[in-house]
C-alpha cells in the first residue's frame, strides 16, 4: 500500500488583523522591533497550529514575517526585501528615465511591470474597476530600485522568524523538518530598475550574493528554503514585444547559474522553487507554456518543485509529466487548488488533479499544493476552506491510489 500523498502549500497565508495593525504601527514608528516580533511570534504559533489541525504535512510561518499592512496586497513576498537590504530606496519615473544602467549589447532588456503584454491585449478590462480582475492602472508614482552596493542586513528579522517557526512546530508537534521559509529569488529580486551596478547581469548576480546569507540562515536551522521565482515563467510577459524564445532562455540561464551559485553547498533535500505566472487575477493570455522552460526549472538545485497546476490556463500542463523524466532525488510540488479563483474546489477534483501526477511520476514523488500563496489574494475565509480541501483531497488520492 502507498503511503498517504502529503499535503503544503505555497507559502503565503491571510494575515490576521493583529498582524496587520502590528506591521502598520512598526511602519508608522509607533511600535518597536520588540513589540512586532512579540505579535509575529504570536502569530505564527496560532497559524502553524491552524495548518496542523487541517493535516498538512508541510507547513510553514504563513509569511508572516513579510510584512502586510492591507489584507490585499500581491506584493508583500517581494517588497520584504527592502527590509532586509541595504543599497535599496523607491524613486520617480523622472529619476528611472534618466538614471537607469544599460543592458549589454545583444542581452534582453526587461521592461517595467507595467507594460505586461497581457495587460495591454486586454487593456479594456484591466482599466475597468467593475470587470473583478486585478487593475493595472498605469505606471506607479514611485519606482522601487537598487541605486547602491546591495548587502543583506536583515539577520535580525530572518532570526526573529525562523525562532518563531521553530517554535511554534516543536508546540505543534511537528519536526523542523517539515517547516519551511520563503524567500526571493535572485532573479525576482532584480527585476527593480537597476541604477547602480555596471549593467542587469551585474545586479542579478549581487542579488545572488546578498540572497545566500538568507538562505543559509533558513536552512542551517533545518528548515526548507522556499526560493519564489515566478520571474522564470512570468517575465516572458514583461518584454514589450514578445521575444525569440531562443533569447529568452539564454537570459533565464543565466539568472538560474546566479541562483544555483547562491544555493551553492546547501542540500537540495533543503531547497524547493517555486515557478508561477503571477499571481494577480487575470486573462494570462500572454503566458509562457511550461513546456518551453520546464528543462530550466529542473536543472535549479532544487530537490522540490513547485508549479501552478490547477487554474485554467496550465492545468492541462499536467501533460507534460508523462514525457518529461524527473530527475533522481526530485518531487513535483503541484498546485492543485487555486489562489486565482473563489470557487471552492470539491475534493473530489482535488484528487482527480492529485492522481495525473501521482500516476506519472509516483505517489511519492508527489507533494500537493496550491497554485500560490492565498494569502492577499482571496478572503481568508475562502483561503482556509481551500487548504481544508486539499487535504481532503489528498485523503481521498490516497486510497485510490
Amino acid at each position: 500500500m502507498s503511503a498517504a500523498i502529503r499535503t503544503t502549500h505555497v507559502g503565503s497565508l491571510p494575515r490576521t488583523q493583529a498582524l496587520l495593525e502590528a506591521n502598520a504601527a512598526h511602519h508608522a514608528g509607533t511600535l518597536d522591533d520588540a513589540g512586532l516580533a512579540a505579535v509575529v511570534t504570536a502569530e505564527t504559533d496560532a497559524v502553524v497550529a491552524r495548518q496542523a489541525e487541517i493535516g498538512l504535512s508541510i507547513v510553514n510561518d504563513g509569511e508572516y514575517g513579510h510584512a502586510m499592512t492591507e489584507k490585499v496586497d500581491y506584493g508583500a513576498w517581494w517588497f520584504y526585501s527592502f527590509q532586509r537590504f541595504s543599497g535599496l530606496e523607491v524613486i520617480s519615473p523622472e529619476q528611472a528615465a534618466a538614471s537607469r544602467r544599460p543592458t549589454p549589447a545583444g542581452k534582453l532588456e526587461l521592461d517595467a511591470m507595467t507594460d505586461r503584454r497581457d495587460w495591454v491585449a486586454f487593456a479594456e478590462a484591466y482599466w475597468d474597476p467593475t470587470s473583478g480582475i486585478h487593475l493595472a492602472n498605469g505606471p506607479a508614482p514611485v519606482i522601487p530600485a537598487v541605486t547602491g552596493e546591495l548587502a543583506y542586513t536583515g539577520q535580525e528579522i530572518v532570526a526573529r522568524d525562523i525562532a518563531a517557526l521553530t517554535s511554534a512546530l516543536d508546540k505543534a508537534g511537528k519536526p523542523v523538518s517539515e517547516g519551511f521559509i520563503a524567500s526571493i529569488s535572485p532573479a525576482s529580486a532584480a527585476r527593480i530598475g537597476n541604477y547602480h551596478y555596471e549593467d542587469d547581469e551585474a545586479a542579478v548576480w549581487a542579488w545572488a550574493e546578498a540572497l545566500r546569507e538568507e538562505y543559509l540562515a533558513i536552512t542551517q536551522a533545518g528548515l526548507t528554503v522556499q526560493i519564489d521565482a515566478p520571474d522564470l515563467a512570468e517575465s516572458w510577459d514583461q518584454f514589450r514585444i514578445e521575444p525569440a524564445l531562443e533569447d529568452y532562455r539564454a537570459f533565464s540561464e543565466v539568472r538560474i547559474e546566479a541562483l544555483n551559485h547562491a544555493l551553492r553547498g546547501i542540500d537540495p533535500a533543503q531547497v524547493r522553487y517555486h515557478v508561477c505566472w503571477g499571481s494577480w487575477h487575470g486573462p494570462h493570455s500572454t503566458d509562457l507554456g511550461f513546456a518551453h522552460i520546464v528543462d530550466l526549472a529542473l536543472s535549479v538545485n532544487a530537490a522540490g518543485l513547485t508549479f501552478e497546476a490547477a487554474n485554467a490556463r496550465h492545468e492541462h500542463e499536467w501533460r507534460i509529466w508523462q514525457d518529461t523524466e524527473l530527475p533522481e532525488g526530485k518531487y513535483l510540488i503541484p498546485g492543485v487548488v487555486g489562489h486565482a479563483t473563489n470557487v471552492l474546489e470539491h475534493p473530489e477534483l482535488v484528487a482527480d488533479r492529485i492522481e495525473r501526477f501521482a500516476r506519472a511520476v509516483g505517489p511519492e514523488r508527489v507533494v500537493a499544493s496550491t497554485d500560490c500563496g492565498l494569502g492577499g489574494r482571496v478572503h481568508s475565509q475562502i483561503a482556509w476552506a481551500k487548504l481544508e480541501a486539499l487535504t481532503q483531497g489528498a485523503a481521498i488520492a490516497s486510497e485510490r491510489l
